[in-house]
Formats: C-alpha cells, structure tokens, sequence
C-alpha cells in the first residue's frame, strides 16, 4: 500500500484547517519570552498563510517545523528577517552526540542564513562526501575541524582527536538543491552548525551554535497585507481563513473583520 508524500500531508492538514477562522486567543503577542509580529504566527490561522503551516506555540515554546522534525526558535530578529533554530540533537563543543537530518521543505519560505556553518562528524571513508570526483567538503575549512576535534566532547560519538580525516564542513550552498543534510545517506554520524565564530575561529568552545534562517514571503504573494499595521492598532492580530486564505483582523471580541477590530470592514465569525 503506497503512502502520501509528508510534504502533501503537511498541504491537505493545512488546508482543511484553514477553513476554519483563527480566535484572538490562538494568535498569540508572545511565545514564552519570543514576542510574535506579522508575518509570523503562533498557530494556523495567525500571521501570514506562507508561514503559518510551519510555526506554532507549544507549552510556551516557539517551535519550527520541517520534515525532519520540530525546532526550537532561540530567537527572531524581525528587522532582519532571521530566526534562529536549535537542534536538540545537534553536536556543540560542550556536548557531541549522534545526530539525526536537518532538512527544509522544498516550499518552505525560509533559507539558510549563508554564515552558517555546517560540519559532519564521524564520517566514514567510503562517504559520498569525500567523492574525489564530486567532493562536497570545503577545502578552506580545515580549521573548523581541527578545533571541534579538540574538544572534550568529541569522544561522545566515539571518536578521537587524531580522527579529523573524519570531518567535513559541508560545501553545498544552502544544502544543496534537495535542502536536505541527510546523515544516514552522507553516512556521517554526527553534525553542528555555527553561525558565528564569536571572534576566535580557533576556539570552538567560544563558537555560537545553532541554524540561522531567513525568512521572505516571496515575489508572487497575493495575500493582502495592507491593513495589517490598521489591524494591529486596534488591539487585533493579522491573520487569515477561507479558501483563498484572505487577510482577516482577528479581534478579541471573536469576530473577525476585513480592516480592523474598531467595527470596519466586513464581519466574519468563527
């Protein structure tokens, strides 16, 4: 019996709740301490439909989901447009462990930040990685394995400091065209992503770990975001629902409007 692709999941779950209007009470001002500004979103219904699939609070947690899981948002830096993400099972300095794949959908409206790092741990000869025909490794990077191999963690995954033949920092931009980091298939055992060097290339225990993304709503957007500083003003939370996932100012009184939650525009209820 064949199975639907997740990513077809994700669009079928998406669009039938969308139907439905978002409440005040779903769309949240803050996320634990994370503060939540348009175009972003606590839950379906919330902030921009492009985003909206991908974004929740959870127990007070701001969380990112992809296909290979669900991302803790450390932070969001809305002038910039970039969130960064935590991998539970991601590798640091302080703590290596084996990892699981990191990837992004092909529709998501996010994109690495270009001063990630990523380095594979543990990989094996035979890895596609080392391809001399097709080598995947950055030639330059050879500092930033050097110094994650002299740190305490390293035999965590099993490993020695005298073993950085092992390591790779992974060249493809953006992870390649499938945006995937696909251990198993890399047959690496581990990986961590810096996003900065914290001034000291050379010491990774002063590195900052974690994957910076930026995000963007795109050239061919035709959600009509006009009215969603007007929206804001007065005490509503831009949203949207039905089947054309058309802007609707979410108010506190339960009913929705086109415009704003002072009695303008056309009312719908949830």
């Amino acid at each position: 019996m064949s199975t639907l692709p997740l990513s077809l999941i994700f669009t079928i779950l998406f669009t039938t709740l969308s139907l439905t209007p978002p409440s005040r009470a779903s769309c949240l001002d803050s996320c634990g301490q994370i503060p939540i500004k348009f175009p972003l979103g606590s839950s379906l219904g919330c902030g921009h439909p492009s985003f909206s699939p991908y974004i929740q609070c959870l127990n007070k947690q701001l969380l990112l989901q992809t296909p290979t899981g669900e991302y803790p948002i450390v932070w969001l830096n809305y002038q910039n447009a970039t969130l960064l993400v935590s991998d539970p099972q991601m590798s640091t300095c302080a703590t290596m462990q084996n990892s699981g794949s990191f990837g992004l959908g092909p529709s998501m409206p996010f994109m690495l930040d270009p001063n990630d790092r990523f380095a594979l741990l543990g990989c094996s000869s035979s890895s596609p990685v080392f391809d001399m025909d097709a080598p995947l490794c950055d030639t330059e990077g050879s500092h930033m394995c050097n110094a994650l191999y002299k740190c305490e963690g390293i035999s965590g995954i099993g490993l020695e400091p005298d073993e950085v033949s092992t390591c790779c920092v992974y060249e493809p931009i953006g992870l390649g065209p499938s945006r995937q980091l696909n251990l198993p298939g890399l047959q690496c055992s581990s990986y961590t992503s810096v996003y900065s060097y914290g001034g000291d290339e050379e010491d990774a225990r002063k590195w900052r770990y974690g994957i910076s993304l930026k995000y963007s709503v795109g050239q061919n957007d035709t959600y009509d975001s006009s009215a969603c500083e007007e929206c804001e003003r007065s005490d509503g939370a831009c949203g949207f629902g039905g089947p054309t996932q058309s802007f609707l100012c979410v108010c506190r009184n339960g009913i929705n409007t086109t415009l704003n939650c002072y009695g303008q525009g056309r009312q719908h209820s949830p």
